[in-house]
């Protein structure tokens, strides 16, 4: 039996900030963006290359801003860091998470597992980058 995690809900205060944050700053295209109901509305969401997309305004019962830990994967965390800057994404420098700083001198594969970029949405839910370029089979 497969278990796949398709979709996550991050809770904020104002829908159209928290829209415009994931779709224009992070670049990632709105999948739905529906009111099925009177007062209720919700946005999908998903990251480029993403199975998971995450979901605002859906009613999860957590605050805004309270959702921590969320971690995306790229293959280049210098290049990812680079265009999340450009955008004006409000993103932490580049970090070596085992402490060798000569990773990041050296760059490429040597940040794999350990490099990491952080950041938050306006509502203050922490996501976190990681640099995985290849997985073990």
């Amino acid at each position: 039996m497969n278990y796949t995690l398709e979709v996550v809900n991050v809770p904020v205060a104002d829908i159209d900030v928290a829209k415009a944050f994931y779709k224009d700053r992070m670049g990632w295209p709105v999948d739905h963006d529906v009111a099925p109901a009177p007062g209720v509305r919700f946005v999908q969401i998903t990251p480029p290359g993403s199975g998971c997309s995450i979901v605002l305004g859906w009613a999860s019962g957590m605050a805004p801003g309270t959702l921590k830990g969320l971690q995306l994967v790229v293959a280049d965390i210098v290049a990812a860091h680079a265009e999340l800057k450009g955008r004006g994404v409000p993103v932490s420098d580049v970090q070596v998470v085992d402490g060798d700083a000569a990773k990041l001198e050296e760059g490429g594969k040597a940040l794999d597992n350990v490099g990491f970029v952080f950041f938050e949405d306006p509502d203050g839910n922490g996501w976190a980058i990681q640099q995985i370029s290849a997985r073990a089979s």
